[in-house]
């Protein structure tokens, strides 16, 4: 059945906070007054300084604290008289302090007491949240922070990052980052036949299977280029993006997190094979009809679904998602946003002027 679908299908390819700031300073840190003045109407930076009168308990007074980096956060550079400084850190926009980490103090000895001072001065100033991000060649420093109340939020190759809460309520942090993001290439070309590969090292399940070419999608890269960039690299065969056909959503796959794996069709640019023989045990192009019949396609549902979806979209009978580049004000800057921009078939004038109307959905059915 499937070699029928493959032989009749055809490759078609077409600040609020500023408010806030002033009710903290009502409700319990009376010390703290603010007066920001713009330079000029263009936007250039403001700068604000502050003015303190309140003592901690662990230092006489205050001498300064000062700034404002132009991006909506007030920088702090907070001096006490008995020597021990307040951390240098930014207020984001939900009343959290956000740590410089370029900026920390040379030895374990003054960090621990300027970490001890900040949090004090801090917390009687209102504040909420604490990022604190300690890089690899300050890891000594990690066990006073654990020690202060710190916890683990997330970690990078050169950087651990922590967070402390303030107020005795539920913490209101935003989570490390709960999923893994995959792609997967359906290469495709004019003579019906696809791109895969045989993985160096895969599950059992995998094992002798020609598959498609699979991979993560790094930093800051987007879907589409991701999945181009991974069937080059596993098979030298440069591609161009035509539309991203699927996705699949599963949970506890890897250290508990969640996995997104998208597969986009692509269209090679170029047929000659040369594969990473880091990860890769052979690559070739294979036949459609050949491909839809392997055991782990056939006896396997989600894969033998993403083989329909593709054969489908061959033939016309399914459209993809496109990716356009939009700007938002929510947060300033251009991202991609995936839509189906294919046009409605037309409709027959006599049938659509004979069909009853549809009824608008009663609120709250949905």
């Amino acid at each position: 059945m499937e070699g029928s679908l493959v032989d009749s299908s055809v490759a078609s390819w077409c600040d609020a906070t500023a408010a806030t700031r002033r009710r903290v300073g009502r409700s319990g840190a009376r010390f703290l007054s603010c007066a920001c003045s713009s330079r000029d109407d263009t936007g250039a930076k403001a700068w604000a300084s502050y003015s303190v009168s309140r003592t901690l308990s662990t230092a006489k007074s205050v001498a300064r604290t000062n700034g404002w980096n132009g991006n909506g956060s007030h920088m702090w550079t907070t001096v006490m008289e008995d020597d021990s400084s307040v951390l240098e850190a930014r207020e984001d926009e939900y009343g959290g302090m956000l740590v410089d980490a370029d900026r920390l103090p040379s030895d374990t000895a003054g960090f621990g007491r300027s970490l001890a001072a900040s949090l004090s001065y801090w917390k009687s100033a209102g504040k909420k949240g604490v990022w604190l991000k300690l890089p690899l060649d300050r890891s000594e420093y990690i066990p006073i922070a654990v020690k202060e109340g710190f916890r683990y939020h997330h970690a990078e190759d050169s950087y651990l990052m922590l967070t402390y809460w303030m107020p005795d309520e539920p913490c209101l942090l935003p989570a490390n980052a709960s999923h893994q993001v995959g792609v997967g290439g359906f290469v495709i070309n004019d003579r019906m036949e696809v791109l895969v590969v045989q993985e160096k090292y895969s599950a059992s399940a995998l094992l002798g299977a020609w598959k498609l070419p699979t991979g993560f999608i790094q930093a800051s890269e987007e879907i589409f280029t991701g999945a181009v960039r991974e069937v080059k690299e596993e098979t030298g065969v440069d591609t161009e993006f035509v539309e991203l056909i699927t996705f699949r959503h599963a949970h506890n796959v890897a250290f508990q997190k969640s996995d997104l794996f998208f597969i986009c069709m692509l269209r090679p640019i170029s047929i000659d094979i040369k594969i990473d023989e880091m990860e890769i045990q052979a690559a070739k192009w294979m036949p459609l009809a050949e491909f839809i019949r392997q055991p782990f396609v056939q006896d396997d549902h989600m894969f033998r679904k993403i083989a329909d979806i593709c054969v489908q979209r061959l033939r016309n009978r399914y459209c993809g998602l496109t990716a356009h580049n939009v700007v938002s004000k929510f947060d300033g800057g251009t991202s991609t946003l995936y839509y189906n921009a294919a046009e409605p078939e037309r409709e027959d004038v006599s049938v659509r002027n004979t069909r009853r109307p549809e009824s608008p959905i009663p609120p709250g059915s949905t």
